[in-house]
This record gives structure tokens, sequence and C-alpha cells, in this order.
């Protein structure tokens, strides 16, 4: 089946006893065992649960993968991927790279003697340059938030492979739905569910896909072992936002797509940094491994002082973090999403005070752009007071 009806069946076929198309909420931690020695395939909810089960073969099945694991958030799902490492070990990330994921490793892994080195992950050279003998994988984010940067998941798995890394893909922004990095060559793909996946702003979530028998297998022992899961209620939450998947992409890419045009030809704007642009740097690689773009995107006012009141003016769109809901959202990524990345790392990869990130969502367009335009006017017409 398509990817669209796959995503509105998920778990309506699972329910064999009483044929419910919208499977159970398991709340039960504890499971009977018929007689000794026999199990009914869940014991306790840490090692399986029947609803976080649905919703784990659901995204192994979307991603193409071989094996599905839901935490109860993002970074527990990162955190428990990089429990695969070791002292000593030495990692290849993403130069432009959410602040949680940064702070997890610089302040968390350092504490256990991982290190990294943060490259341009599209570019081969740098790869190579940084790699060492201790290096064990290399995790990107494409598109990278906030600066939407693109990095060609064929090129460096094949390079990653050469040497035996792995290849680890944050896939929040564009899902499934859009993208696929296993079909690639990557090893591990990792959500923020809570994005895009849940849609909603009402869930806390994250979801690992691997691929391969012994991969798979060393994630679930820690996935167990760590127990950083998904409930049973937020996974039925998590699956019935999944359900609209396609239907929201569609619409947060067509809204993001207009907004970004409208905005590359504002006056007071200095530069729109989206994959969906023809402009784009790296469209014609994002054209290759994507059906799709985001509905999230970063722009450059050209004055700082304008930042402050287009925040303080916009009414439809919230002024509020997190990305990927159905409500439009705008964040100032040097004080909010990133503000745990040194100074001098932000201003040097981009994201600086004049950043604005946009998280368009599937209202209708006219209302975000009027929106936009009086918040706008409002701020200019301060700053020109000045």
């Amino acid at each position: 089946m398509k990817i669209e009806s796959r995503l509105a069946q998920i778990g309506s076929v699972a329910e064999p006893v009483t044929g419910a198309v919208s499977y159970p909420i398991y709340n039960a931690t504890a499971f009977r065992h018929p007689k000794l020695g026999q199990s009914t395939g869940f014991d306790y909810s840490r090692s399986k649960n029947p609803t976080r089960a649905v919703l784990e073969e659901a995204i192994a099945d979307l991603e193409s993968g071989d094996a599905g694991f839901a935490f109860s958030t993002g970074m527990a799902a990162l955190q428990t991927i990089f429990a695969m490492f070791r002292q000593g070990d030495h990692l290849l990330v993403s130069l432009d790279l959410y602040g949680g994921t940064y702070r997890l490793i610089e302040q968390i892994m350092s504490r256990f003697g991982v290190t990294a080195t943060y490259v341009d992950t599209n570019q081969l050279d740098e790869l190579e340059r940084h790699r060492t003998e201790r290096t064990r994988a290399v995790l990107i984010e494409t598109p990278t938030n906030p600066l939407m940067m693109i990095t060609d998941l064929e090129q460096v798995s094949q390079w990653a492979k050469a040497h035996g890394l792995l290849v680890i893909v944050d896939n929040t922004l564009l899902t499934p739905f859009f993208q696929r990095p296993l079909e690639w060559g990557a090893d591990i793909v990792v959500h923020s569910a809570t994005k895009y996946l849940g849609g909603h702003n009402d869930v806390l979530a994250g979801l690992v896909v691997t691929k391969g028998e012994e991969l798979s297998k060393e994630m679930g022992f820690l996935h167990n072992s760590i127990g950083a899961v998904l409930g049973a209620n937020d996974s039925w939450l998590l699956m019935r936002g999944m359900k609209t998947l396609a239907l929201r992409m569609e619409r947060h890419q067509a809204n993001a797509t207009a907004i970004a045009e409208y905005l590359s030809g504002h006056p007071a704007v200095a530069e729109v940094f989206y994959p969906g642009l023809p402009s784009h740097p790296d469209y014609a690689v994002q054209c290759k491994q994507s059906s799709g773009n985001t509905g999230i995107f970063s722009f450059k006012v050209k004055d700082s002082r304008y930042v402050e009141p287009i925040l303080r003016h916009i009414r439809l769109i919230a002024f509020a973090e997190s990305l990927g809901g159905v409500e439009s959202l705008m964040t100032y990524p040097a004080v909010q999403t990133h503000a745990d990345i040194p100074e001098e790392i932000r201003n040097r990869v981009g994201v600086d005070d004049r950043l604005l990130r946009f998280s368009v969502g599937i209202e209708h367009v006219d209302d975000l752009l009027s929106d936009l335009e009086q918040a706008f006017a409002a701020a200019r017409a301060e700053v020109d007071k000045v």
C-alpha cells in the first residue's frame, strides 16, 4: 500500500478479539503467564506493551526498517542511541545542530569519555579530515535545525560504510512521509515524535528505527535496560496523530513554501533558509532524496532590532518553542532552542541575533501572511521612530 494508506490504517486491524479499529490502550504493567515457562509475549510493560508494540511496528514499517522503539522523549531516544558508545569513542556530528542534542553530547556524554567533532556533513573531505581511529558514527540532521542545511545521505552513507561507521539520521523535520534515510544507506533513524509525527503539541515522544538484526537486538537490549519507554496512553496519542500525517505534511509544505517565497522578497528580510526554494544551495540534493519539504524554515531580518517587536506583534502565530504542530509557532533560536550552544559557535554557524525560526502550521495561508504583514509593519514603524 501507499504510505498514505498505511498511515491511516495504523492499528486498525491489530485487535483480533473485538475488531476495534482504534487500537486499545493497555495500561497494564504486568501480564499473566499461561503456565510456567510460557508467556503471551507480554510480561512487563517496560519490556513490551501491546499499545506501544503496535506503534513500534508501524514506525519500523514506515521507515523501511527492521525494528522500531518508542521512547518517553526524543532526547531519551538519543541518549539510548548514545549508550551504544563507550569511553574514547568519537562521533562526527552535523555542524548546524539542535541545541538539546549539542547539550546532551557536550555536557552529558563528555562525562563518559565520548567526544564529537561538528562538521558540514555534506562535505566528504571535511568528514575525512576529522575522522580518527576512534570515530564510530556519523550523526546527521537533514534538514538541520534551524539553518536547513542538507546532507546527501547516499554519499555520506557510502563513505561511512567504507570506514565501518554507523550512520544515524535525525528525520524529525521531514518524517517518513517525505524522507526515508534507511533507504539511502543509514543504519538508525531517530525522531522527536513530539513534533510532526504527533502533530498536535499534546504528546512528548521519541522514536528510533534500526536496520539489521544485530543492531536491532542491541537497541532492544538498551531500550529495555535503560527503560525510558513511552507509556501506553502516549503511544495511543502518537498513533492517532500519525494517522493524519500525510494530510498535515502536505498542508505544512504548501503553507511554508508560500510564506518562504513571500519573505524572500520582503524588504525587511535579508535571507530565507528553506530547502523547498530553488535558490537553496542544496535544492537538487533535497529533490533527489526527499519527495517533499518540511513546514519549518528560518529567516534573517536585516536589522536585529526588528526581532523583539515582530515577536510581540504576531497574533495568530504564537511566540513559542517547539515545532511541527498544527498551530504556527515562531521562536528565536539564539536565546531559546539553541541557547546551550556557545555564542561564538552559534555566530560562526549563522544562528545569530537576526535569525527567527518559523514552524508553519496548517491554518489558512492568507491568514498567516496577513499576520506577518501586520507584525512586520508594526516592527518597522517602531524601529524607524528611533
